[in-house]
């Protein structure tokens, strides 16, 4: 089996999907990006879906695009808080299954995160590697299958104080980004990151990480949850905790 993809399909036009898809074109990567008519995967030798973070959903898109690539071609998902291990039970030939997560922004973040379920076969994770560790500025982290896996595991609960610490009033947005940024030489506040992930994004995950561990930690605040409500989503919505304040 080559170690090489010769054609990526994405799956999924939101922030995420269509954030990789731009990223492998810019790099020289054969790329397929489609949103709901899958029949164009026909071809792909990788598929990595970029879906919003519901299991169902997940599933649905991932077994259509099973059937429609091929037998011989590598799936992946970018979720942030689902089981790899469970998403791939779901569907057929678990073996050549992976989590594949990359992070915002994608075009400098450097980290890939490659997870293997417990049926993911050896080859698909140092395919998966390989294939992260020779695109441009990238690297390729194995880790394993557990809610937020490495990095989402630790970025979640901080967003997620970030976000009470406002509604608890401590500061302002501004002021709470620039005390991150000057105070700890973050290079993006937490509430801007926010808004460039998108406030509902972060909330499928949180509630998706909290479901699997009820630990308190992923449990998201009451102001994530009323922001979505509003439709205040951040970047994508021209409304968010930096986007417009003015609420």
């Amino acid at each position: 089996m080559s170690e090489k993809f010769e054609r990526v399909g994405i799956v999924g036009a939101g922030t995420m999907g269509g954030a990789i898809a731009r990223f492998l074109s810019a790099a020289g990567v054969p790329v397929t990006a489609v949103e709901t008519d899958l029949t164009a995967l026909a071809g792909a030798d990788l598929v990595v879906e970029a879906v919003p973070e519901k299991f169902d959903v997940k599933v649905a898109v991932l077994a259509e695009a099973a059937a429609v690539a091929g037998p011989g071609a590598v799936l992946a998902t970018t979720t942030a808080a689902l089981s790899v291990t469970e998403l791939g039970a779901a569907l057929p030939g678990p073996e050549r299954f992976a989590g594949f997560v990359w992070h915002n922004p994608v075009d400098t973040t450097r980290t890939v995160e490659v997870v293997p379920g417990l049926c993911t076969a050896p080859e698909t994770v140092a395919r998966l590697a390989a294939f992260a560790d020779s695109l441009p500025g990238k690297e390729a982290l194995v880790v394993g299958d557990r809610p937020g896996f490495l990095l989402h595991g630790l970025l979640m609960p901080y967003l997620n104080d970030v976000v009470q610490a406002y509604d608890d009033g401590l500061a302002g947005a501004e002021d709470l980004d620039v005390a991150i940024e000057l105070g700890l030489g973050y290079r993006t506040g937490p509430l801007a990151m926010l808004d460039r992930i998108g406030l509902d994004a972060h909330l499928d995950a949180t509630e998706a990480a909290y479901a699997a561990t009820g630990d308190r930690r992923y449990a998201p605040p009451p102001l994530l949850r009323r922001m979505v409500a509003a439709g205040r989503l951040g970047d994508k919505s021209g409304h968010g905790f930096r986007t417009q304040e003015d609420h």
